[in-house]
C-alpha cells in the first residue's frame, strides 16, 4: 500500500487532548480494557455477566466500536533483557537461574508463536449543532466515556483512557506491523509528522 492511500484510509485531523480528531467534526476517544474469561466462570456467574452485559449495551449513550488487537509477543526481545540482565548479576547462583529460566522459556516457545491480546473501545462523538468549542466536546464525549467505564466496571472490567502517544502508535501498529515491531515512534517523531501534514 502506497503513503498516498495510506493518508487516505487514516485521516486523522490531530489528537489533542487524549481526542482523537478526524475530519467532519467528528471526535473519538480510545479506551483499553482489561477482559473477563468467560469460560472460567461458573454457570451462576456466566447468567450474571450475560444479565449485566445486556444491561450495560442498554444504557449505552452512544455506538461503540470494540477492537480487539492481537499481536505476536517479540519473545527474543524478552530474552535479551534477561541475558542482559545476566552479564551484570555477580552471584554465580542468581546467574545460573537466568540462564535456566531463559532456556526454559526457548523451549517453551519453541515452535509456538506467543500472542498478546489488547482489547478498545472507541467512543465516538460528533456534535449536533457544529461548534467546535473543544472544551465543551471534550466535555459530552467524557460524560460518554464515564457511563461506558462504569458499565464495564459492573462486568468486572478496567479501562484506561490512551492519551495521545498511545493513540498514534495504535494506528501506526496496524498500518506498519513490522516497522512497530522493531522501530516504535516516539512522541517526538509524531510531532514532526504532525508539523508536516504527514497525517490528516
Amino acid at each position: 500500500m502506497n503513503k498516498t492511500s495510506t493518508r487516505r484510509q487514516i485521516r486523522i485531523k490531530e489528537v489533542r487532548d487524549g481526542v482523537l480528531v478526524l475530519p467532519g467534526d467528528k471526535y473519538r476517544v480510545i479506551l483499553e480494557s482489561s477482559a473477563v474469561n468467560f469460560e472460567l466462570k461458573s454457570e451462576d456467574e456466566q447468567d450474571v455477566l450475560i444479565d449485566n452485559f445486556q444491561n450495560f449495551l442498554n444504557s449505552l449513550p452512544c455506538p461503540v466500536q470494540i477492537v480487539i488487537r492481537i499481536r505476536e509477543v517479540d519473545i527474543d526481545g524478552y530474552l535479551e533483557t534477561f541475558m542482559k540482565q545476566n552479564n551484570h548479576e555477580t552471584e554465580q547462583v542468581y546467574k545460573d537461574q537466568l540462564s535456566n529460566y531463559s532456556e526454559f522459556i526457548k523451549k517453551l516457545v519453541s515452535g509456538n508463536k506467543i500472542l498478546s491480546r489488547r482489547f478498545f473501545i472507541v467512543i465516538p462523538y460528533e456534535p449536533e449543532d457544529g461548534k467546535h468549542d473543544f472544551p465543551l466536546i471534550k466535555e459530552q464525549i467524557q460524560l460518554n466515556q464515564d457511563i461506558v467505564t462504569k458499565g464495564l466496571e459492573r462486568l468486572g472490567m478496567k479501562t484506561r483512557e490512551l492519551g495521545n502517544l498511545e493513540i498514534l502508535e495504535l494506528f501506526y501498529s496496524f498500518y506498519n506491523p513490522t516497522l512497530a515491531k522493531n522501530q516504535p515512534l516516539k512522541e517526538k517523531t509524531f510531532q514532526v509528522l504532525f508539523n508536516n501534514n504527514y497525517a490528516y
